[in-house]
């Protein structure tokens, strides 16, 4: 199956759980993978898995916690359900302030797991889909000239035309021009609506110099 295709993937040492899960998500119609320690799924989930995680806490070796902080090391922004034996409310409190989805006591409640499966698969898709619009946005940025970037960055700190001419030693045709080609490029009419896009995918008008930045790096 392509990478793309979300997976619940299922991360526990007890084979009960790796062999009543997957039955259950099968069900649902979701495809699942199964391993019994964390080495192994760092050893096969790849470097931007499409899915959620189903997370035991106490593993032999590294730990359900720990590995939450091995794909945090990683970048690597799967949503995660954790299951443990134990009511332990200090340790639930810290998995869902790192950005765990819940925390679930075993045994499991069947039901309760899909919902929570349901929401983490929703939230990956619409973070993978707020990455896609951030990328696009950016490469239409990164098809500005170097003069048409200067020309934003002083008609974003509220330069009008005249002012950017005698800045840059242009004439305001040339600014006026640069302007145009500027709106075509990122298909906006203004500045407003330039700064509404960029808002829309979480950046700030003020650091689009870092998003340029970022096409030399």
């Amino acid at each position: 199956m392509p990478k793309s295709t979300p997976t619940v993937f299922v991360v526990d040492d007890d084979p009960g759980i790796r062999s009543s899960l997957p039955l259950l998500l099968e069900t649902a119609g979701l495809r699942s993978e199964c391993f019994s320690n964390a080495q192994d799924f760092l050893a096969n989930c790849g470097p931007n898995p499409a899915g959620c995680l189903i997370l035991d806490v106490r593993m032999p070796g590294m730990s359900g916690p720990q590995l939450q902080d091995e794909l945090i090391q990683r970048k690597i922004t799967l949503p995660i359900i954790f299951l443990t034996g134990f009511a332990e409310i200090s340790m639930a409190v810290e998995g869902v302030g790192k950005g765990a989805i819940d925390f679930l006591e075993k045994p499991i409640n069947g039901a309760l797991l899909m919902q929570r499966v349901e929401s983490a698969l929703n939230i990956d898709r619409l973070h993978r889909q707020a990455d896609l619009e951030r990328s696009l946005f950016e490469t239409r940025l990164f098809t500005l000239t170097q003069r048409e970037r200067e020309v934003l960055a002083l008609a974003l700190s509220g330069i009008v035309n005249k002012a950017i001419a005698r800045e840059l030693q242009i004439s305001l045709r040339t600014v006026e021009g640069y302007r145009m080609q500027i709106y075509l490029k990122l298909g906006v009419s203004s500045l407003l609506e330039l700064a509404q896009q960029a808002a829309s995918v979480s950046i700030n008008v003020k650091d689009l110099a870092l998003v340029f930045n970022r096409a030399h790096v």
